[in-house]
């Protein structure tokens, strides 16, 4: 049965958008070396737009790229809302061949009721990887996939310096000794709205976040900043970009052109 030319025109544009963030995503692992043959994957897969594109991106690599991997999901319930439905991330997970462990956790009544905390997205996130990392490495993987992207990149370099008074950036690759564990970011080079597009198009099953904090943060204040002043000044983003692997923060380099892998 053929498709609506309207449906089949969705349809193409869908995958190419896919195909489009496969690309970046092999660039960024292949220019830091992100993954081995054999390695075993754990992806932190929150249910928002980045996890799930994060891991569709890895599932259709995973088909061709020369380094063999396998894939896992990882899921945290946070224990902010009691009737909270992972139904759909089971099911998006199956649809992609991609193992899913859900694993209930305290961490949003430890963050707000026994801590009560002022700032609590420090102390949440803290704990939040650190549940992952013992997760990931009670199922046997030896790396864990973030779904941190462009973006992120760029406005966690205007936090650092804005409110730290430093110039740094999470590293596209870390090895945790105490965990033994590798943390990769593959996404760092697509930007957030080919995220969204992508997203939008496809219909993925996105778990919106239940956390009271979530949307009144200092990134969400960056993030609107930044767009003020992109509007003023073309291609700031990519410049500050530019800037990060220039100047080699915290493990950040120049893209290597014309490397195949």
């Amino acid at each position: 049965m053929r498709l609506p030319q309207s449906a089949a025109l969705s349809k193409r544009k869908a995958v190419a958008l896919l195909r489009q963030l496969q690309s970046l995503m092999r660039r960024a692992i292949a220019d830091y070396d992100m993954i081995s043959p054999g390695d075993s994957i754990a992806v932190g897969l929150s249910g928002g737009k980045d996890s799930l594109t994060l891991l569709a991106g890895l599932a259709a690599l995973r088909r061709y790229y020369p380094h063999p991997f396998t894939l896992c999901a990882l899921t945290l319930d946070l224990g902010f809302d009691p009737a909270a439905d992972f139904s759909g991330l089971a099911a998006f997970c199956e649809a992609l061949s991609v193992p899913f462990t859900l694993k209930p956790t305290e961490i949003g009544k430890i963050v707000f009721d026994v801590r009560e905390e002022k700032n609590p997205c420090s102390l949440c996130a803290k704990m939040r990887r650190g549940a992952l990392n013992d997760l990931a490495k009670e199922l046997g993987c030896n790396k864990l996939a973030l779904g941190h992207h462009f973006d992120d990149a760029v406005e966690t370099l205007f936090l650092n310096l804005f409110y730290e008074g430093r110039l740094g950036c999470f590293s596209p690759v870390t090895y945790l000794s105490r965990a033994d564990l590798t943390v990769i970011r593959p996404m760092i080079y697509v930007e957030e709205r080919q995220i969204r597009a992508l997203v939008r198009r496809e219909n993925y099953p996105v778990y919106h976040n239940p956390c009271c904090a979530d949307g009144a943060t200092k990134r969400q204040e960056v993030k609107e900043l930044l767009l003020r002043l992109e509007r003023g000044n073309p291609g700031l983003r990519e410049r500050a970009m530019g800037a990060l692997q220039r100047a080699g923060l915290d493990g950040w380099r120049e893209p290597l052109v014309g490397r195949k892998v």
